[in-house]
């Protein structure tokens, strides 16, 4: 089994990510042009009823995000059929929603991973993490979880957002000794 890496540090550059979409398309953060922020969320998979709800309550407030000049969008390891059936069945249609991240790309970004204890999971998957990151690609904030408990709450991105941006408040977490 291969070490896990950390992820990167607030105020360094956010690792490469490209994915699939469930709409046909590809999402690359790099050609990302958000006004202030990108908010990346990665979440477990279908099977997890957590995330679930979180994207559902994500999905109702994507609006807000945007008129804080804010991008959102979510990914996981999930397959392009889960992927699909997660926007479908979570109606969670207002959502850019990736798949297919690979163990390498969840590595860079130093998540961590769980092996399926039930039919449902997949064999592997990555646990949830958020990432929020500047228009330069430098990353300003990370909540890297090792479980699916205790992730920020959606109100709180948005109350932090709007911190961040009244207050010119600079990334924290910089300091690596």
């Amino acid at each position: 089994m291969s070490s896990r890496s950390t992820p990167p540090l607030p105020g360094a550059k956010a690792p490469d990510l490209s994915v699939s979409t469930t709409d046909g398309g590809s999402w690359e953060l790099a050609k990302q042009t958000p006004e202030n922020f990108t908010l990346l969320i990665f979440y477990r998979g279908l099977h997890c009823p957590i995330c679930k709800s979180i994207l559902q309550e994500l999905n109702k407030n994507v609006g807000k995000f945007e008129d804080k000049g804010t991008q959102v969008f979510v990914v996981s390891m999930d397959s392009q059929d889960r992927a699909s059936r997660s926007k479908e069945e979570w109606d969670i249609d207002k959502l850019a929603v990736g798949y297919g991240l690979t163990e390498d790309q969840a590595r860079d970004w130093g998540l961590f991973f769980s092996e399926s204890i039930k039919e449902e999971e997949p064999q592997m998957f990555s646990e949830p993490a958020v990432f929020i990151i500047k228009p330069d690609q430098t990353l300003f904030a990370a909540y890297v979880q090792s479980a699916p408990f205790a992730r920020p709450r959606i109100e709180d991105l948005l109350g932090a957002v709007d911190f961040v941006l009244e207050n010119d408040y600079p990334p924290r977490g910089t300091l690596d000794r």
